[in-house]
Formats: C-alpha cells, structure tokens, sequence
C-alpha cells in the first residue's frame, strides 16, 4: 500500500463482498513458525478490531449530525474488519482469543467518555485511536510472513483506517472552523 497519498483500495467500500468460493481452510504445508506468527497477528488485529468497533458505538449520539452519520459509517466498517478477522481465525482452525471480552471494555469506556467529553473528544480519539491501527498493521504486514489472501485484506483494511483518518481530521477542523464563526 502507498503512503496516506493515493491508495490503491477503494475506501468508499464499507463492507466488503465475500462468496463462499472466497472461504479455505489455510495454513496447510506452512512451518510452525510461519503459523505462529499468522495467528498472534490475526488474534491482534481480531481484538483491536473488536475495540475500535465499540468506540464508535459508544461514540454515536440520538443527535442528527455529520459526526454521527460518519460514526455510524466507521462502525460498520470496524465490524466488518472484526469480521475479515474471525473468518481468517477459523480458516486457519483456531479460535478468537477468551480475553477478547477485556477489548470490547476498552472500547466502550474510550467511546463512551469521549462521547461524554464531547465531538472535539470524539475526533481526536479517532484520530489517535486510528493512527495507532495504522501503525500497528504496518508492523504486522512487515513481521509476518502471510498468506496472499490474508495480505490483501489487512492491507484494504489498513486503507481503510488512513481514510478514517483523514474522515476525522477534516471534521475536526471543519468543527473547529465553526467554533471560531461564533
């Protein structure tokens, strides 16, 4: 994947298409080693997934606003990442980690008091929240030495985190424009 510039996946794409010819059992002739480090990968990126899906539920109000339509957006994005995941998880022939539920915590209490704080305190939890994904599949997709498959998804979702991103930062600095008209 390019830099922030131009990505190469369409992040316009909320929820991806997956046919049932698109499901395999995997892992079949790799090395213990290389199993390894695909499962500690899938079992990280299934729980942050997990995580940043409960900040945006937790972040989304009653209110109509822009802010509200793109967290809902987002959400829908994150539980389909959450999704990609699990699939891999189980084409692999393990299980989602029985620790996930202390993610799913984490993710309400960042949603929920931010959502408290306000929408400045939504965007910028976004946005750090984000950037810290963005990092951390670049980490894996440099460390692990993945299937084909699994490669092309994290790297789409990884775009689609810079777009969450970028998503968040215009609206802060759209909301911080208005602030200052008052």
């Amino acid at each position: 994947m390019e830099k922030q510039g131009k990505l190469k996946y369409d992040i316009s794409i909320i929820r991806t298409q997956v046919r049932i010819e698109d499901i395999r059992l995997r892992g079949r002739g790799f090395s213990s080693l290389r199993l390894r480090g695909i499962k500690k990968g899938l079992l990280t990126l299934h729980a942050l997934e997990l995580m940043a899906t409960n900040i945006y539920r937790f972040q989304i109000t009653k209110k109509e606003s822009e802010i509200n339509r793109q967290l809902i957006a987002a959400m829908g994005n994150e539980m389909t990442h959450f999704q990609d995941f699990q699939i891999k998880l189980f084409e692999y022939g393990w299980k989602p980690s029985k620790l996930i539920s202390g993610y799913w915590f984490v993710g309400f209490v960042f949603g929920y008091f931010s959502r408290l704080m306000g929408s400045r305190a939504i965007l910028k939890t976004g946005i750090w929240v984000e950037t810290k994904a963005v990092h951390h599949y670049a980490r894996l997709l440099r460390t692990i030495d993945w299937d084909e498959d699994t490669r092309r998804i994290i790297e789409k979702n990884q775009a689609d985190e810079y777009g969450h991103i970028n998503r968040w930062k215009n609206l802060l600095h759209a909301n911080e424009k208005n602030i200052k008209k008052i």
